[in-house]
């Protein structure tokens, strides 16, 4: 009996310095978190430089309102034949360069020919009966003078004659028509540029009206811009068009605004603006893509801050900010870009004199201690005044 009590005791006082310890432990941990740094300092505090920081302003915001479209030659035609027959030859191809009034086809004209022919020997006959026709009339009017024939036999005559001089007339148009038509066989270029496309091969029939070549000028293009009907009060003809072309980089061309639609497109709200660019060095080719912009009236002041201050993550705005001395984390919306002058519209309040870093920093942490650095210049004339550091 007297072994079972000892052995009671000897577990229960086991257990009891058990949770003694425990509870020693606890406590050594909770003071090695509170326990001070070796040298017993607080934690360093960030220092940063003014010029790391900047601060919310109301500043005017750049507008721009972007434009695209394709480049169009403003000078293009598509040559046609004027007459019916096979091409009998063609003196150009695509991408080569023709002048206005230059020959480029040429459609066969054995038919025209005989056509002109046919209508210069009805024009010979149609002299002859006028010759006879002037003769009879003539000879009419002297009979009627001696009272041969009545009045209504020599109105016969004369009419006669009317009508043999009207088919001269007709006879001598229709040559001249045929003379036209023999003349359109030779097509020639309407306008000085490059062929586009040759819409026919030599030995190919075509009829009037049949498209033969296209020739574009690339002196001179123009985009079609689509913009919103709310942005046209702002827009005026003249206004200089900054744009980009797929393929030339960062490569800039200068364009200016040179009519405006008076009504909007069916369909849309939109109303198409017509943009003018210069190509004198035929650089920029027909059917090549456009982006541009155009610089309106600046805004009225907002709240900015410069761009590099501007922060993003998981898709959310924020900014740093200093606060009491320390770090603060705060989330923004921004509302318009002003890539000119670098600043960005920001929609939260935001306190005016609270520092906002500028410069990009890695590893920053909610909460941590930050201060600012006074200027060189205040430093230098704290040492220098009595009683500074030295």
């Amino acid at each position: 009996m007297t072994i079972r009590i000892t052995r009671r005791r000897t577990v229960i006082a086991l257990a009891v310095l058990a949770i003694a310890g425990g509870v020693a432990g606890a406590a050594a941990l909770q003071a090695a978190r509170h326990k001070p740094a070796p040298d017993g300092t607080a934690p360093v505090a960030l220092q940063f430089a003014p010029a790391d920081l900047a601060y919310l302003e109301s500043t005017p915001l750049a507008r721009w309102l972007p434009v695209s479209g394709t480049l169009q030659p403003v000078r293009q035609a598509i040559v046609k034949a004027k007459v019916a027959g096979d091409v009998a030859a063609f003196s150009v191809r695509e991408g080569e360069t023709v002048r206005v009034g230059q020959k480029i086809a040429h459609i066969d004209a054995a038919d025209l020919q005989s056509r002109l022919v046919d209508r210069m020997g009805a024009v010979e006959s149609a002299r002859a009966q006028l010759a006879l026709a002037e003769k009879t009339r003539t000879m009419n009017v002297r009979l009627l003078n001696d009272k041969f024939i009545s009045q209504n036999a020599f109105d016969s005559t004369e009419s006669s004659y009317s009508v043999a001089r009207g088919s001269v007339k007709s006879a001598e148009a229709q040559v001249q028509l045929a003379q036209n038509a023999l003349s359109d066989a030779d097509v020639v270029a309407p306008l000085s540029g490059i062929v586009a496309k040759r819409h026919v091969q030599p030995g190919e029939k075509v009829a009037i009206e049949a498209p033969l070549v296209t020739i574009v000028d690339l002196k001179d293009l123009e985009l079609q811009a689509m913009v919103p009907a709310i942005d046209v009060p702002e827009l005026r003809v003249g206004m200089p068009v900054e744009l980009s072309v797929d393929g030339f980089g960062e490569r800039r061309f200068q364009g200016r605004i040179e009519r405006i639609n008076p009504s909007t497109e069916p369909g849309t709200r939109a109303i198409l603006v017509y943009v003018s660019l210069p190509n004198p060095d035929a650089a920029l080719k027909s059917g090549m893509f456009s982006t541009g912009r155009i610089a309106l009236a600046a805004s009225a002041p907002a709240p900015t801050l410069p761009l590099a201050a501007l922060r993003s993550e998981a898709g959310q705005a924020y900014v740093w900010t200093i606060d009491n001395g320390k770090l603060a984390r705060r989330i923004v919306i921004t509302g318009r870009r002003d890539d000119t002058n670098g600043r960005v519209e920001i929609k939260t309040a935001l306190p005016a004199k609270v520092p906002v870093l500028s410069a990009r920093f890695d590893n920053l942490k909610d909460g941590a201690p930050a201060l600012v650095k006074a200027p060189a210049s205040s430093q230098n004339a704290t040492r220098d005044r009595p009683g500074g550091a030295g």
